[in-house]
């Protein structure tokens, strides 16, 4: 699959922005395995040639629509600041949390179970990114070490959550997640 283009003008950034309303649209009816480009396009009110100059299939578009939640996942992981409390999880994580149940069936189409899949891997990469880079400013060691462990552990249990495999509410969810990454920092000093 190749990473959707940047847009190069506003116009291609409007129809973007259109066309991952009108994905997300279509994913709060039905799930995305029973979407179709058409479907999109139609609510979207474009055509489908413009459609794919812009994603190559409907697993781009999806992953473009969904990147938001990327980046909301690496800030409320780091939305604290001295040393974390083992105890209160930064709000921003449970409200990430609450946020993912509710665009669940959506999340899951992209997030497999363990990790993987297209959603997956790009928090995978952007987490590990994040906190590598806050990592080495903060002068700890291992940076690239603690860095893949905590995207592995967050990416892996927010998967299996969103799938059932992992139980619990947003709030204590949060909570546990939020102890084993603590756990992952001080394991290596």
């Amino acid at each position: 699959m190749t990473e959707p283009r940047p847009p190069a003008d506003p116009r291609a950034a409007r129809t973007r922005e259109k066309l991952r309303r009108a994905l997300l649209a279509e994913c709060a009816e039905r799930p995305l395995a029973e979407v179709s480009v058409s479907a999109v396009v139609r609510r979207a009110g474009l055509g489908r040639a413009t459609y794919y100059l812009h994603y190559e299939d409907l697993q781009a578009l999806a992953v473009d629509a969904c990147a938001e939640v990327v980046r909301q996942a690496v800030d409320a992981l780091h939305a604290w600041r001295g040393l974390p409390d083992p105890a209160a999880p930064p709000p921003a994580l449970t409200l990430f949390l609450a946020d993912a149940a509710r665009h669940a069936d959506l999340y899951r189409s992209l997030l497999l179970p363990g990790g993987s899949g297209p959603l997956g891997d790009l928090l995978h990469r952007e987490l590990r990114e994040r906190s590598r880079r806050e990592r080495e400013l903060a002068g700890a060691p291992q940076a690239g070490l603690v860095a893949s462990a905590v995207a592995a552990a967050f990416t892996g249990v927010l998967a299996d959550w969103l799938h059932g495999s992992v139980g619990g509410t947003p709030e204590a969810v949060a909570a546990e997640v939020w102890r084993l990454l603590i756990a992952l920092h001080r394991a290596v000093r």
